[in-house]
């Protein structure tokens, strides 16, 4: 094999070795198989990537790449061929979203806050009381408790009551049932660029057409947003204002109330996604645009799972008028309810001194790391570019030199141990440049953080040699 020859060729030849090999078989390592082959790093690692996609290999950090348990033959699911026709053009890219790495890898891909940043005992101890509490195991209202209503409401300000408020399973799942039931199958939904992966996952499962609007170092341009709605005639503006996912940026105080203008002109409503309001890293954090809200514009989500933990999937939605009943009603359809248990211990948990003191705890750590990995990311990768270090939530948004491949990068990444999130799953659409999210809550500690950095500087030096 001649050193041009593309990944797809390695694959294919790494399928043939794979198949006189048994599952459990040691495959040979990555310098084995430049030599072999006549290849460079970035073509190993886009075959490995494929064949762990494919489900033909696994990979475990510091040990090798082996040959994953063959479960079924190919020709045992001809017979489901039939379903891809049936289902149509409705997949969605949920790679970066389930959150799972091969054990041992160092996580910078955007999951839950390390175990060490949860307020485990005090969750604990709320679970437990709350269910003992008298009618705990009774239904509650399709609404939620009328007293943590009443505790959301409080925390987003502006005038909210605690009839204003739903709640909800957790963030995600509200954003998703927002999209459904606003707007429907091909109806374009304007959303930043970039964006949050999973935002863009929800929008396009419930068969809406996302259309980017640029971002700069303020946010929201409210400019291109009011020609975008003029283009699209979109009902819909997605929107996260405060620590922005990926590029931790904040909504600049002279654009909020333009962006609400905007889309009260245009007859839109605006998805607030506010779900790391609680992950600022001590500064004050500004108001949600729901507090500047005189129309009925904002849909609020707010979640307590990142700050707490991840099966605390407790959230909220606020809104004014009509949609608010058009939402209650999906609530009915779509699950109900949120599990009494939960909210009761959501309820103890928010009404306890402990959770404001977590939340401070919580943002000067967030601090601590977020330092940590921005020092050793100048440091020892000086072509990676760093606009900024946020002030809240949980992620470094880093562009990579020209002439690299975000996820050529990711897959060499993973391979030596460090998940990261390519870049470009942040874009509704075209992908203007290279880029990487680098979490730094789900690392063990500081320690940890470094050691990634240490090994996304040698997979740098190497793709760079093989350029």
């Amino acid at each position: 094999m001649s050193g041009s020859s593309s990944s797809a060729e390695l694959t294919a030849r790494m399928r043939t070795m794979i198949d006189r090999l048994s599952p459990g078989d040691r495959l040979p390592g990555s310098r084995e198989l430049i030599r072999r082959f006549k290849v460079g790093p970035a073509t190993v690692a886009r075959a490995i990537a494929a064949l762990a996609a494919e489900g033909l290999v696994v990979t475990r950090p510091g040990s090798g790449t082996y040959v994953a348990a063959r479960t079924r033959r190919r020709d045992d699911v001809a017979g489901t061929a039939w379903q891809s026709v049936t289902l149509a053009d409705r997949t969605v890219d949920t790679r970066d979203l389930a959150g799972v790495a091969p054990e041992g890898t160092i996580r910078l891909d955007g999951g839950p806050p390390h175990p060490s940043l949860r307020p485990t005992r005090v969750l604990t101890a709320a679970l437990a009381r709350a269910a003992r509490r008298p009618g705990a195991w009774d239904r509650a209202p399709a609404d939620g408790l009328a007293a943590l209503r009443g505790v959301f409401a409080r925390m987003a300000g502006g005038g909210v009551g605690a009839g204003d408020i739903l709640v909800t399973d957790g963030g995600r799942s509200a954003l998703s049932m927002v999209f459904r039931a606003i707007a429907g199958p091909g109806d374009p939904v304007l959303m930043e660029s970039p964006t949050s992966a999973g935002a863009i996952a929800a929008a396009r499962a419930a068969g809406l057409r996302p259309v980017p609007v640029p971002t700069d170092a303020d946010g929201l341009d409210p400019g291109l947003l009011a020609d975008a709605f003029a283009m699209t005639r979109a009902r819909l503006l997605h929107c996260r204002p405060t620590y922005h996912d990926p590029t931790g940026a904040v909504l600049a105080p002279g654009r909020r109330r333009q962006v609400l203008d905007t889309a009260r002109a245009a007859g839109a409503f605006v998805i607030e996604d506010d779900l790391a309001r609680l992950l600022g890293h001590g500064a004050p954090v500004p108001p949600p645009l729901l507090a500047d809200d005189r129309d009925g514009t904002v849909v609020h989500l707010s979640s307590l799972t990142a700050p707490a933990a991840p099966s605390l999937r407790v959230g909220a939605l606020a809104a004014r008028g009509p949609v608010l009943a058009r939402l209650r009603a999906a609530r009915l359809v779509d699950d109900f309810l949120v599990a009494r248990p939960l909210q009761e211990a959501a309820l103890d948990l928010l009404d306890s001194p402990a959770w404001e003191r977590h939340v401070r705890s919580l943002g000067a750590a967030l601090r601590e790391r977020c330092t940590t990995l921005a020092a050793a990311v100048v440091d020892e990768l000086p072509g990676w570019t760093l606009d900024r270090v946020p002030a809240g939530g949980l992620h470094l948004w880093a562009r990579l030199p020209g002439g690299a491949d975000d996820a050529v990068v990711a897959g060499a990444a993973r391979h030596a141990g460090v998940a990261v999130g390519a870049g470009s799953r942040h874009f509704p659409t075209e992908v203007p440049a290279a880029f990487l999210r680098l979490g730094f809550a789900a690392a063990a500690d500081h320690a940890e953080l470094a050691e990634a950095v240490r090994r996304l500087a040698e997979v740098d030096r190497a793709l760079r040699l093989s350029r």
